[in-house]
């Protein structure tokens, strides 16, 4: 093989990954085949570099077959639909016999129909008619002078600076992919572990009470002071699938953010999605809420800014595959029933704006980096304000009742009468049910005749709430209003016939009544 094809193999090389962006993939030992990959390029993915003298077609032939078969192996290893190589010969005299027919259409390999392999040859007498062929190929003009001989030096220098500079792409690539070893991802795992543990002991992680004790998500408890549980539900799970589902994306997700973004940026980036997908839970739900999928969203928030920065790296490694992923995920969110999309989305959004805050390890951008801590103070300050606004807590009636209801359980009487009392108090309207627990809790506290009134306007609300029916027979009995406790007691046990403690009501008091007539 003469310098002159020698150089011309280099020189494609070097123009590829120079001016094209690809990389090399595989470097045969004798340096005369090269594979080089841009998968973001949909037309040109894989271009296929052969030095080669072609004296008879079938070697032409069986070389293309065994291009086509290896792009086939990349194909399945890469897992895409669909593999266009450009298979490109660099000789010094083409083949003797006729060849033309082998390369003028693409090749496609016999499994599935799925590798195709166009062959360009460049060659004495056809180097400007393979410039142009490659120009198509590539939508762009490629193409550069030859002169008629080069020295081996000339081909050496070329040949290192090309291998040169792959291999500082090689580690400029790596430079930003592997920043740190993982070691956040690791304790907070540990952490999660521990306490889904000391939950389990103490309770039950999908005891409310236990959540509750533990730091969970209530928005009436937020409203009483305890901003803390804007974080602390970062740590809980509820039941074990939670725990395992979150601890293995926090595992594959959390190393990969961690290795790019660094140990200390990567901790700030999981609790800051954490903390603003709660945030958002608490604006948009009033249901209690834990887990560490709101920060774990945050983690693709974070791979969805580095893909911003750097697009081409982003699409090379992990690009449509962790799209696809995202958008299962999103899918599956908002389809299944019980899922907190408000956290879920609020921690995407806070993972990628904490991304912009942080930036990456040693490639400092001030102004973008000011315009994210900027635009994510100007969120969380709007957010929170308008979470807190007197018109967001008057409707919030499921988390009010749903601590009131804690409270009872306890036996706390004082505590849920001031929260429902609170609620009734800033509320447009409250349901049948504030009411009904409101007056459960003043018959607790001695105060009947507020118990009384508020049993009624629930009776009002749902003239069907049999157990309102029943506590105002009680408190009819108990101010000794025997008719009105009759009234109260039957209409109770005709809306539910199969309770046995509405018809025994009944049966004692109609027995007090014969008791009274006889009496009489």
């Amino acid at each position: 093989m003469k310098s002159r094809e020698e150089y011309i193999f280099w020189k494609l090389a070097h123009s590829f990954i120079a001016d094209y962006g690809y990389r090399i993939i595989q470097l045969f030992e004798n340096h005369q085949e090269l594979w080089l990959e841009k998968l973001e390029n949909k037309a040109v993915p894989i271009i296929r570099l052969r030095l080669q003298d072609l004296d008879w077609s079938n070697v032409l032939q069986r070389d293309i077959e065994f291009t086509a078969a290896n792009g086939e192996r990349v194909r399945q290893q890469l897992n895409r639909r669909e593999l266009p190589i450009l298979n490109l010969y660099i000789s010094e005299y083409p083949p003797v016999d006729e060849y033309e027919f082998r390369i003028e259409h693409p090749y496609v390999h016999p499994q599935g129909n799925k590798t195709t392999v166009r062959t360009i040859l460049l060659a004495q007498g056809l180097i400007d008619q393979g410039f142009q062929f490659l120009s198509e190929a590539m939508q762009h003009p490629t193409q550069f002078p030859i002169a008629a001989e080069y020295t081996e030096y000339d081909v050496q220098t070329l040949k290192a600076e090309t291998l040169s500079l792959a291999m500082n792409k090689e580690k400029a690539d790596r430079a930003i992919l592997f920043n740190s070893k993982p070691f956040f991802t690791y304790v907070l795992i540990a952490i999660q572990v521990a306490v889904f543990v000391l939950m389990e002991i103490s309770g039950g992680s999908t005891n409310t009470s236990t959540l509750i004790k533990f730091g969970a998500k209530v928005n009436q408890l937020i409203y009483d002071g305890e901003w803390w549980r804007f974080f602390t539900p970062i740590f809980l799970h509820i039941g074990f699938l939670h725990l395992l589902f979150n601890t293995m994306a926090l595992y594959y997700l959390g190393i990969t953010v961690e290795r790019i973004f660094g140990k200390l940026r990567f901790l700030f980036i999981y609790l800051f999605a954490g903390v603003i997908g709660f945030i958002a839970s608490f604006i948009f739900s009033t249901n209690l809420s834990a887990g560490a999928s709101g920060a774990i969203y945050g983690c693709f928030g974070a791979l969805l800014y580095f893909g911003m920065i750097y697009p081409k790296l982003f699409s090379r490694t992990m690009g449509m595959n962790l799209l696809v992923v995202l958008g299962i995920n999103l899918i599956f969110s908002f389809t299944a029933p019980s899922i907190d999309n408000a956290g879920h989305l609020g921690g995407l959004a806070g993972g990628f704006l904490a991304a912009g805050i942080v930036h990456f390890p040693k490639r400092k951008k001030w102004l973008l980096q000011m315009l994210f801590l900027i635009i994510s103070v100007a969120i969380t300050w709007g957010a929170l304000s308008y979470g807190y606004s007197p018109a967001v807590k008057s409707q919030d009636e499921t988390s009010a009742l749903m601590m009131a209801q804690e409270y009872l359980k306890q036996k706390n009487y004082d505590a849920a009468y001031r929260t429902l009392k609170d609620f009734e108090k800033s509320a447009d309207q409250p349901t049948d049910k504030t009411y009904f627990l409101l007056s459960y809790a003043e018959i607790k506290k001695g105060l009947l005749p507020d118990a009384k009134l508020h049993l009624q306007k629930a009776i009002n609300l749902n003239p069907k709430f049999h157990e309102a029916y029943y506590n105002l027979a009680l408190i009819n009995l108990e101010q000794n209003d025997i008719e009105a406790a009759k009234m109260n007691a039957e209409k109770a046990a005709k809306l539910k016939p199969d309770r046995n403690d509405y018809k025994n009501l009944v049966r004692e008091i109609n027995q007090h009544l014969q008791s009274s007539d006889a009496g009489e």
